[in-house]
């Protein structure tokens, strides 16, 4: 288990303040948050290469804050792999293993082994020079793994990948997880990453937790109206609450619902993809459906999202692409809007 304890870092233009995570032996972390929010800092203060901090950090049990890199049997992967030019791939995974006390037959077994599991065993007597982008990411991933280390930090692994190699490593991440049961820590700014890989998760903005928990309670039920956009939920609409219901657009449309923590004004998050529209109110009667006036649409990868208004507010909304296609749906056209009602998510309002 790692376990972080009020941890604070001092820099000229920034700072960490008082983070505390609890981290599970073998589980895949995500910490996330834009660029610049303090979460490689975190991480790199578990490797012990942070400047100077304030708080605790234990791993497995033992206090760790005082001591040198080389002691935490943490391993660090950077975004921009820092392969050692000159040496071959085998070279580079064997590297750091004159430092762990791993004598030179064994850490080569290891190496190989791990070479193998990557699939890079066509490029063991290669030079970095001649490896594509994903099998650099691949070496420097053996290299971390071939000190046998507790843990395994990464930050941003898939950030300077092309999209179609994303999902490729990816699986690759799984399975070294699943068939290691090594601790990871990943940083990233891609809740997608996240979603995808880890089973708990941080948020962190401007040096500050801003949620912990699994990753799909953050991607369902975020805690503020920042952590709610940074896992894609775009529609965040001011609410006030009556003793049973939930008020939106001024009080225009009425929602059943029991008052959230007593709560008279807040706020209601929904996913864009769980609001429809259409030219006619077809939806299910238990949906919340409603009128408003479709401002303009936009492809979104393969699909196409809308623009919809409603009493001053805005809603964005997936579109069917038929609908599209067909010219039924155009700009400026009243439009009906549609939603079930368990995809509403209440949240406080930070400024209240």
């Amino acid at each position: 288990m790692i376990v972080i304890d009020n941890l604070s870092i001092e820099l000229p233009n920034f700072s960490v303040s008082d983070v505390s995570l609890h981290i599970r032996r073998g589980e895949f972390f995500a910490i996330m948050g834009p660029t610049g929010s303090g979460k490689t800092l975190v991480m790199e203060s578990i490797a012990g290469i942070a400047p100077p901090y304030t708080g605790s950090i234990a791993i497995n049990d033992v206090d760790i804050s005082s001591a040198p890199p080389e002691d935490r049997k943490v391993s660090l992967v950077y975004q921009d792999h820092s392969l050692f030019p000159h040496l071959t791939v085998l070279q580079n995974v064997m590297y750091g293993q004159r430092y762990q006390q791993i004598k030179k037959a064994e850490g080569e077994r290891i190496a190989r082994d791990l070479l193998e599991t990557l699939n890079l065993s066509h490029a063991v007597d290669r030079k970095p020079m001649r490896l594509s982008g994903g099998e650099k990411q691949r070496v420097s991933i053996a290299r971390a793994l071939a000190c046998k280390p507790d843990v395994l930090l990464l930050d941003e692994p898939l950030s300077s990948l092309d999209p179609q190699f994303k999902a490729d490593f990816r699986a690759v991440l799984k399975n070294i997880h699943t068939q290691t049961g090594i601790t990871i820590v990943m940083v990233t700014h891609d809740f997608v990453d996240a979603l995808t890989l880890a089973e708990q998760a941080a948020v962190i903005h401007k040096g500050k937790l801003c949620q912990q928990g699994a990753v799909h309670d953050i991607f369902h039920h975020p805690v503020s109206s920042f952590v709610a956009d940074f896992v894609g939920i775009s529609n965040v609409l001011p609410a006030s609450f009556t003793e049973n219901s939930c008020l939106l657009f001024d009080g225009a449309l009425r929602i059943p619902s029991v008052r959230h923590e007593s709560m008279t004004q807040g706020l209601v998050a929904i996913r864009p993809e769980h609001v429809s529209v259409r030219e006619q109110d077809t939806f299910d009667p238990d949906w919340v459906r409603f009128t408003g006036t479709l401002k303009h649409l936009d492809k979104y990868g393969l699909a196409w999202r809308g623009i919809v208004e409603c009493k001053d507010q805005i809603l964005t909304t997936t579109l069917d692409s038929n609908a599209v296609f067909a010219n039924t749906l155009h700009p400026s056209m009243t439009v009906h809007i549609g939603f079930p009602e368990a995809a509403i998510h209440y949240m406080r309002d930070e400024a209240v």
